[in-house]
């Protein structure tokens, strides 16, 4: 029986999930103290070190799974912590530090298991929790700022990320939450609630799957109510990530130039060239970090749909950026639904341009909400940004330390970060 916020019982089987309860503990250090969340490839918990007397994560891999995640984060480990003359700090200020590794074994199978820091909470769960899913301007720069290092970064790894969004970018969890014992978390989260999982037909539960599930514990609060001094993030989640050189033997047959075809991010921040078979790269990560950005500065998507398919997308991002390039245009056959040949819409008043998606998701919830806005010159320099992330060529985008160097980045990105640390 399907119990919301609580993973599908059925996910627990051989291959799949390993089952754990609230108290176990793993790897004879960690005391698992509470659930931080779900994925389709694994179970995140929230343990207490016995060893060093802190909170961490440890992400749970289905068994037998092939992740790059842990190698990709190891390689990115030992990078110089000093900050460059661009503002870039360092790695362990973006990504998550690779505590511990280890494997568990169990009625499913073997399990990779990953030892990170913990975080509060997504921008998504955040913005989700509010009525207004919005975030203040300052917060909101800062962020942004951050999440653009953290790509200009990587990129300068030889890492794409490749599953870029807003519930892959998590707020910090202050250090000292490490001083609360478990008794402590639950007087002042609440102790676990546990549901009971249940077959449908009566039937005893299979060999493998736990006899309850664990709804995630709630650290986070109301994207509004984040103060600038909590705006501290970091990007998570590298199970999509690869290295453009030295991707799998499967997507090198796949791909000529030895790049990945296909991606897995949400398909409103799909970049374009997925849906013409093009390989995607670093540019890929351009498109979704200006979604990313885009979402976090305002109340909706810069791309909207729900459930939608190929087509819906394409007539999205003509819709906002106006006509494919060539080659792209004759090749997409559902154009005609919507434009004529040369990209006007069919239907009058149909459609909404860039300039309107910013006034849509951005300006006028803000004013709505009696919130602070963006002003024409930080308008202006956004919107440059922003489309020189959104070319449809991917070799047209900016670069991820091009738009480090931007004006918006420059005049309000950075300042609004320098005010976190301060």
């Amino acid at each position: 029986m399907p119990l919301e916020d609580i993973e599908k019982p059925e996910r627990y089987r051989p291959g799949g999930y390993h089952p754990l309860s609230v108290g176990d503990r793993l790897n004879g250090r960690y005391d698992v103290v509470h659930k931080l969340g779900f994925g389709t490839y694994s179970t995140i918990w929230l343990a207490r070190d016995a060893n060093l007397k802190k909170y961490v994560a440890i992400k749970i891999a289905i068994a037998e799974a092939d992740s790059p995640e842990s190698h990709i984060l190891d390689t990115l480990a030992p990078a110089p912590s000093e900050p460059s003359d661009e503002g870039q700090p360092g790695a362990e200020a973006l990504i998550p530090q690779v505590l511990d590794t280890f494997s568990l074994d169990g009625p499913n199978g073997r399990h990779t298991c990953l030892v990170t820091e913990p975080g509060i909470m997504s921008l998504a769960e955040a913005k989700d929790a509010s009525y207004t899913r919005l975030f203040t301007m300052p917060v909101a720069r800062a962020i942004a700022a951050q999440v653009i290092q953290a790509v200009a970064f990587l990129h300068r790894q030889g890492v794409v990320h490749a599953d870029l969004h807003a519930g892959n970018i998590m707020f910090r969890l202050s250090k000292s939450v490490d001083e609360l014992s478990p008794a402590d978390i639950y007087q002042r989260y609440g102790p676990p609630n546990i549901e009971p999982f249940v077959r449908s037909d009566g039937k005893p539960l299979p060999d493998g799957v736990p006899s309850h599930g664990v709804v995630p514990i709630w650290l986070g609060k109301e994207s509004e109510r984040v103060a600038l001094s909590e705006a501290r993030v970091f990007v998570t989640d590298f199970g999509e990530s690869f290295r453009p050189s030295s991707t799998t033997a499967a997507a090198a047959a796949a791909a000529a130039a030895n790049q990945r075809l296909y991606s897995h991010t949400p398909a409103v921040l799909t970049p374009p060239e997925t849906y013409f078979h093009e390989p995607l790269s670093f540019p890929s990560d351009i498109w979704t970090l200006a979604c990313t950005i885009w979402e976090g500065l305002g109340q909706r998507p810069l791309f909207e749909g729900f459930n939608p398919s190929n087509d819906w997308m394409i007539k999205e991002h003509v819709d906002a950026l106006g006509k494919l390039p060539s080659d792209w245009w004759q090749a997409w056959d559902a154009r005609e639904r919507w434009f004529t040949e040369e990209a006007k819409r069919r239907a009058a008043g149909a459609g909404r341009t860039l300039g309107t998606r910013f006034v849509d998701s951005i300006q006028d919830p803000r004013q709505g909400s009696a919130m602070e806005g963006i002003g024409e010159a930080e308008k202006s320099a956004l919107l440059a940004m922003v489309k020189g992330m959104l070319a449809f060529r991917p070799d047209e985008r900016l670069t991820a330390m091009e738009v480090l160097g931007s004006g918006w980045m420059r005049r309000w990105g950075l300042p609004a970060l320098a005010k976190v640390a301060a």
